[in-house]
């Protein structure tokens, strides 16, 4: 790989010859698979080599997964790469707690917040970028969460909405990218000497805001995919200084290395951050730290609870509540949503630690259970791929072929005793969609912009 001169002097001149050119030559390696399995479905993947785990992750694997399989499709996998499976690890939220994942995009690092919190507490998965957003939704359904709110706003806004309100955040934050050159070799294209430290002032800029939305006693997570020394310990040397957070140790496996005080401060601390090196693990770049905020006896004004009074978020209306009751009743077994809301005519099932979010804009209230149209109410594919298969009255196992025949958009026959109305689908023992029989046809439910040829 051709790595700008200015990468390599650079790196010539912190690492010493010998080991820079160890990590240089790393960047000729090929990149490691790797993907991690969703403990928040009833049933594990049926189609994957499950015999090389991560030491370092829980639910890590290392391995290839393709896409076109009931196994991603369902979200019963994620794939991710082992470095960054080690930054969720390290996050590793308790049950009950309210957690911001503050730049979550593409939502690797949600889902991993979001398989220890076990849809319990409140997982707000932020990310400024509109298009980036959707495609967190979409990865944050897949997983079947239904304790996660996805919005859409900038971390000042964020920070004034929400002050002292999270027990733990993440800031993934975005970077030079040094750490994904073997993944990504475009990257290479937007680095310059000077771009790490560009980076540096706006990863400031997002932890200014952070720090607001943290309480007294919260843990901060803070982590890049990459090398630079500006957007690394000197953040974290900025943040111990500035807001006397007190650095976390974190566990090292092998081949992880500890933070490097002499390319900041010298503050001896900063060895409790990781740095992983693609020539002593096998896994791309990462940093990551972990920071305890400082307790505080100053008063700060809780953010209120939502109650349903907005612009834009409503109540069932008693004909709604109607059109649902009767879908739940023929189809679910004791459902069991505690808060039930109306957002631009969908209804959703809104986690209960939900406080005022006026003025943020919302990508995602909860888990969409499905959308209102004239006199009907149609299931979500979220809901689909949240429900356990014993959560269900009514549902149809399918073979392969059925299954390539709903993810392209297809109908296909089903028994023609079977009553009309809406059906989970299962398939290898995983939820994968709705589909409404109608004179033993499955008429097709399947998200339009997700359909594929298998």
């Amino acid at each position: 790989m051709k790595l700008p001169t200015d990468f390599v002097n650079k790196y010539q001149k912190l690492m010493g010859k010998d080991e820079a050119e160890k990590f240089i030559k790393s960047f000729d390696q090929p990149t490691t698979p790797g993907f991690r399995i969703n403990p928040l479905k009833a049933s594990q993947p049926t189609d994957l080599d499950l015999s090389q785990p991560t030491e370092h992750c829980q639910f890590g694997y290392h391995g290839q997964v393709s896409g076109k399989t009931v196994d991603h499709q369902s979200g019963a996998v994620y794939s991710q790469e082992p470095s960054a499976m080690y930054v969720g690890e390290v996050a590793h939220p308790n049950l009950n707690e309210k957690v911001l994942d503050l730049c979550a995009a593409p939502g690797g690092k949600t889902t991993h917040l979001g398989s220890y919190l076990q849809n319990t507490g409140l997982l707000i998965a932020n990310e400024i970028d509109a298009k980036r957003a959707k495609a967190l939704v979409e990865n944050v359904e897949r997983f079947g969460m239904t304790n996660t709110i996805v919005t859409n706003t900038n971390p000042d806004r964020m920070a004034a909405q929400l002050p002292e309100f999270f027990d733990r955040i993440l800031v993934d934050a975005p970077c030079s990218g040094e750490g994904m050159f073997r993944k990504d070799p475009d990257a290479i294209q937007y680095w310059s000497l000077d771009y790490p430290v560009e980076c540096a002032t706006r990863q400031r800029t997002i932890l200014d805001q952070a720090v607001k939305n943290l309480k007294p006693g919260g843990e901060l997570i803070y982590s890049t995919c990459t090398f630079a020394p500006e957007e690394d310990e000197q953040i974290i040397a900025w943040l111990v200084d500035k807001y006397g957070f007190e650095i976390q140790p974190i566990k090292k496996y092998p081949g992880m290395d500890n933070g490097k005080p002499q390319w900041a401060n010298d503050d001896q601390d900063l060895t409790k951050c990781v740095r992983i090196f693609p020539h002593h693990f096998n896994g791309e770049g990462h940093f990551i730290a972990k920071l305890k905020k400082p307790e505080s006896t100053d008063d700060v004004k809780a953010p209120k609870r939502f109650r349903g009074i907005s612009k834009n978020i409503e109540m069932p209306s008693k004909e709604q509540n109607q059109l649902f009751n009767e879908f739940a009743k023929a189809t679910l077994k004791q459902p069991n949503f505690k808060k039930l809301v109306v957002f631009k005519a969908n209804l959703y099932a809104v986690p209960e630690e939900t406080p005022n979010l006026s003025g943020v804009k919302i990508s995602r209230l909860g888990l969409e259970i499905g959308e209102f149209k004239k006199n009907r109410f149609e299931p979500s594919y979220a809901l689909a791929l949240a429900l356990h298969p014993d959560q269900v009255i009514r549902k149809i196992t399918i073979d392969d072929d059925d299954w390539k025949k709903y993810v392209h958009g297809d109908t296909f026959k089903v028994d023609p005793k079977l009553q009309k109305g809406w059906y989970l689908l299962i398939c290898k023992q995983q939820p994968v969609g709705f589909v409404k029989v109608v004179n033993g046809t499955a008429k097709n439910f399947f998200p339009k912009g997700l359909r594929f040829a298998v």
